[in-house]
C-alpha cells in the first residue's frame, strides 16, 4: 500500500509541474520589452530613455519594434516600457507589454492612443483589461530597436524632439 501511495504522489507532482504553461511566468515590463524588441537595456523602465541616448535612436514617431518609454507616476514608480507591435495610424498603435492590466501577465494587442495636443506621443491612453483606460500617461518617446552610429541624429532628422 505504501509503494502505491508513494508512486501516486510522485506521478501527481510531476503532472502538476507540467500543467502550468510557460506563459505562467511572472513578467516585468522591462524583461519582456527587452526579450521581444531586442533592445538590450537593463534596469528599471524609468532609466531606459536616458540609457538609450547614444546607443539607440530615440524619437516621437511610432515604429514597429520600437519601445515606448513611459514616465513614472505615483502608481508606476519605476515607469513602464512597451513594444510597438503595429502602427495603426499616426495617433494609434498596438502594444505588446507585460505587467500592465494583469500583475506579471503579458498582454498582446493592447491599443494605445496619442492624446497629446501636439500629436507628439507625449501623452497616451492605453487599453486596460480590454478597454481604453481613462488615465492619461506621460511618455518620453520611442526607443528604436535599430542601433545607429548616428544615435539621436537619426531621430532629429525625422523631426523628433529631444529629451534627456
Amino acid at each position: 500500500m505504501f509503494r502505491f501511495a508513494a508512486r501516486f504522489a510522485l506521478v501527481s507532482s510531476c503532472a502538476l509541474m507540467t500543467a502550468a504553461p510557460a506563459s505562467a511566468q511572472f513578467w516585468q515590463c522591462v524583461t519582456y520589452a527587452r526579450a521581444v524588441s531586442g533592445i538590450q537595456i537593463r534596469g528599471n523602465a524609468n532609466t531606459w530613455w536616458g540609457q538609450a541616448a547614444g546607443r539607440y535612436a530615440r524619437g516621437q514617431a511610432p515604429k514597429v519594434g520600437a519601445v515606448l518609454a513611459f514616465e513614472p507616476t505615483r502608481r508606476m514608480r519605476v515607469g513602464h516600457v512597451a513594444m510597438v507591435a503595429e502602427v495603426v495610424s499616426d495617433r494609434e498603435v498596438v502594444l505588446d507589454h507585460a505587467n500592465w492590466s494583469h500583475r506579471g501577465g503579458v498582454e498582446r494587442s493592447a491599443r494605445a492612443i496619442d492624446v497629446s495636443a501636439a500629436g507628439d506621443w507625449s501623452q497616451v491612453k492605453v487599453d486596460y483589461r480590454g478597454a481604453l483606460g481613462s488615465s492619461t500617461y506621460l511618455t518620453k518617446g520611442f526607443i528604436y530597436a535599430d542601433r545607429s552610429d548616428q544615435g539621436e541624429a537619426l531621430a532629429a532628422n525625422t523631426g523628433a524632439r529631444k529629451q534627456g
